[in-house]
């Protein structure tokens, strides 16, 4: 048990799903069917929870032309050739993972898919999905060329004359991605289950999913969990953020009401909408209080994107949480935190006190004047701790463009938790891995698990404890997920839900944390994973 940052007992019991005793000498509690796992100086863990994670996109990407795990061009091209030619039937290479800094100013170009594939349309969404690789052929089939203007919420990337040259950002995704063949719904559930065996492998027994609905190129999900909880093949605990339609407004309540129903029907969690309001930095679509910067670091007239405007996201906010809907709102620059926080500040004076548990996804910057605010305002900051190190998406693409006040305010964990607000960790999987220990090692190291432990931290300040951490994938996102008194703590009368670890991660040495690994994975008892 832990207790003050250190272990304690040696053993623990555990009973129709639920532990019933944990302490020094358990043997009097085993019976002639009791199942006895020895640790041999393994550790046990809570089992861990990620609090925004896109299982079904990962599932699918692993499944299809899966780039993730490479990092040349020449590894996207020879995955890209094997999976098309493995797959000759597919009209369409689809997949995706790639990553912006494999490019140089992380944009891909057409060119190389067109050596390789001129006649077959590729589209492969980079690991963010914010946006899109395709080749020539796509482009054509979608119509796209250099009279196409791009759309009010994203960009086709040029060259000097006006040509679209292969990237597609944000909504201008969605040109070409409304082209490509639907998965069918047994893709939709072999992609669930692929994800979920991977989630598990990693020591993760529940999630929110966050983003079910038709929405960013993805079908309808819904019916694929509620069919898999029927048949009994979702061994995870979920719950499910709704999609929010930034194209339409009010009028989609009646219809996420009517599917949190259908949802509760069958034991599953409908209660939380995703709304988006921003895009990412590495895009410069990112909503910021101060402009972007160019590449000779002069102001420029950009601002990032506000996919909904600041006074309907309150009036949707306000709505959402009078219907009993937990808030879960992507918000990464830092005008995009200050629009969500006023969002839900003006929900709070129009409602009262609701409860709800509403929540900013990715907060990749937030003002110093509003870092308080998440306390004051009941806010959980929903954070994805493996991006907080100075890795080449942060210093080549990210912080040379943002305003100086804005470099100073990357993925500030420790000062949101000095201020009394609750975190809550994810991956936000497949846009990076989904592995809780890597996401904990950055967490506290402020580096990646492959820099050395002499490389330069990022604001080493904003570092969590280990045990803060840990709180952050277990109990954080159990209390986020409304679960807090059912998971996420080793103790009698909770949930069997745990993990086995190689490594002691709560002693001096925190690199430990990037080197250890899950070797059993249990929900409600029963073992879900063996390495």
């Amino acid at each position: 048990m832990l207790r003050e940052g250190r272990w304690e007992d040696t053993a623990l019991a555990a009973r129709d799903g639920q532990i019933v005793a944990v302490g020094e000498e358990l043997e009097a509690l085993a019976g002639p069917e009791t199942v006895v796992e020895e640790l041999d100086g393994r550790w046990v863990l809570p089992a861990f929870h990620d609090s925004h994670v896109h299982p079904i996109q990962a599932g699918l990407e692993m499944n299809q032309c899966d780039l993730t795990g490479l990092s040349t061009l020449e590894g996207y091209l020879d995955a890209i050739g094997s999976y098309a030619a493995a797959n000759p039937g597919r009209a369409w290479v689809t997949g995706g993972g790639w990553s912006m800094d494999s490019f140089p100013g992380g944009v891909p170009s057409a060119e190389p898919l067109d050596r390789l594939l001129p006649d077959r349309p590729v589209f492969l969404p980079n690991r963010d999905h914010h946006s899109a690789w395709v080749n020539s052929r796509a482009l054509e089939l979608a119509g796209i060329d250099a009279a196409t203007p791009d759309p009010g919420d994203g960009r086709i990337e040029r060259d000097s004359a006006g040509r679209p040259t292969g990237a597609l950002h944000e909504g201008a995704m969605a040109l070409v991605g409304s082209l490509v063949p639907a998965p069918t719904p047994r893709d939709l559930t072999e992609a669930l289950l692929t994800a979920q065996r991977h989630l598990h492998s990693v020591g993760i027994v529940g999630w929110q999913d966050a983003l079910v609905g038709a929405g960013l190129g993805m079908p309808d999900s819904l019916p694929t969990y509620v069919a898999a909880n029927d048949s009994g093949v979702l061994t995870a605990k979920v719950v499910l953020a709704q999609w929010w339609d930034r194209d339409r407004g009010l009028e989609q309540l009646p219809e996420l009401i009517e599917r949190r129903a259908l949802a509760a029907q069958v034991g599953l969690d409908a209660a939380s909408v995703k709304l988006m309001q921003d895009g990412v930095c590495e895009t410069h679509t990112a909503a910021m209080l101060d402009p972007y910067l160019d590449s000779h670091g002069h102001l420029t007239d950009n601002r990032g994107l506000s996919f909904i405007p600041a006074e309907a996201l309150a009036t949707y906010v306000a709505a959402l949480e009078a219907n009993g809907f937990q808030a879960h709102i992507h918000a990464l620059g830092d005008r995009a935190v200050r629009d969500s926080l006023d969002a839900i500040e003006h929900a709070r004076a129009a409602n009262g006190a609701s409860g709800l548990r509403h929540h900013l996804a990715h907060v990749q910057v937030v003002d110093a004047a509003d870092v308080p605010r998440f306390a004051a305002l009941e806010v959980t900051a929903n954070i994805q701790p493996l991006w907080a190190c100075l890795d080449e998406a942060v210093e080549v693409l990210t912080l040379p463009f943002l305003a100086p006040a804005a470099r100073d305010q990357q993925y500030v964990f420790g000062s949101l938790l000095r201020t009394g607000a609750r975190i809550a960790c994810g991956s936000d999987w497949p846009v990076s891995d989904p592995a809780p220990l890597l996401g904990m090692h950055v967490a506290v190291n402020r580096r990646s698990p492959d820099q050395p432990a002499d490389a330069t931290p990022l604001l080493p300040e904003e570092a969590l404890t280990v045990a803060e951490a840990l709180a952050g994938y277990t109990t954080g996102t159990a209390y986020l997920n409304r679960r807090e008194g059912s998971t996420g703590r080793i103790e009698s009368g909770y949930a069997a839900d745990l993990v086995v670890v190689d490594h002691d991660i709560l002693g001096d040495d925190t690199t430990v944390l990037g080197r250890t690994r899950v070797t059993n994975t249990y929900v409600d008892g029963r073992e879900v994973h063996r390495r």
